[in-house]
């Protein structure tokens, strides 16, 4: 499947939530979400939507998560065959391996607006871990790991002014954030707590067992 082109408020509105794929703009009345609060095709938020079953309900989950992870099919698939090859629950698996990926963790740090944004700074070699550079999005991080901002890139313009806004994240418990280092320590894996309140991972699992 090829990469969405379209403008990414649809696919918001698609789900019916905000997916938060456009950072601050996400936060604020021009969110497409509170403007037109209806899915892209209906006419108006009085029009109705045909009731889903239960294939369509887990399909649209499916997507759902895929999307807040910034995920194409192939890459979102791959992370579900690890999932169920691990011990334990596959749905929490999928979500951990998902909340570990150093893009995720870019994102959740503060250091990025929006995953897409994490995956391009990732991409761009701006982060390492364990001093080491790590450019692949898709690197998950394991505990007592710490990704850092490298040294050369603090002070371009992307990392400059970071530090006070750092400063008003709240940042999941299984990250430890040094504001002044622009780093962070893996403390331990990410708990159900952690994860994105609005996914149903069970619900994945269902869809891909079929």
């Amino acid at each position: 499947m090829s990469k969405y082109l379209g403008a990414k408020c649809k696919l918001c509105r698609r789900e019916g939530e905000k997916l938060m794929l456009k950072g601050e703009r996400c936060k604020t009345a021009k969110c497409a979400i509170v403007k037109k609060n209806y899915p892209p095709g209906i006419h108006g938020p009085k029009g109705r939507a045909s009731r889903q079953s239960g294939y369509n309900m887990q399909l649209r989950e499916k997507q759902k998560t895929k999307r807040i992870y910034n995920l194409l099919e192939k890459q979102f698939k791959l992370s579900f065959v690890r999932a169920i090859k691990q011990k334990g629950d596959a749905g929490e698996n999928l979500l951990k391996i998902l909340e570990t990926r150093l893009d995720n963790v870019v994102y959740r740090l503060g250091f990025a607006e929006s995953r897409a944004q994490a995956r391009t700074l990732v991409n761009h070699g701006h982060f390492k871990v364990n001093n080491k550079k790590v450019n692949i999005p898709s690197f998950n991080v394991k505990v007592g790991d710490i990704v850092k901002v490298k040294d050369s890139s603090r002070t371009g313009k992307l990392f400059a002014n970071l530090a006070e806004k750092l400063k008003k994240m709240e940042i999941p418990g299984w990250l430890n954030l040094e504001v002044k280092d622009l780093s962070a320590k893996v403390l331990h894996q990410p708990a159900k707590e952690n994860f994105e309140m609005s996914v149903n991972a069970q619900t994945i699992v269902e869809f891909y067992s079929r």
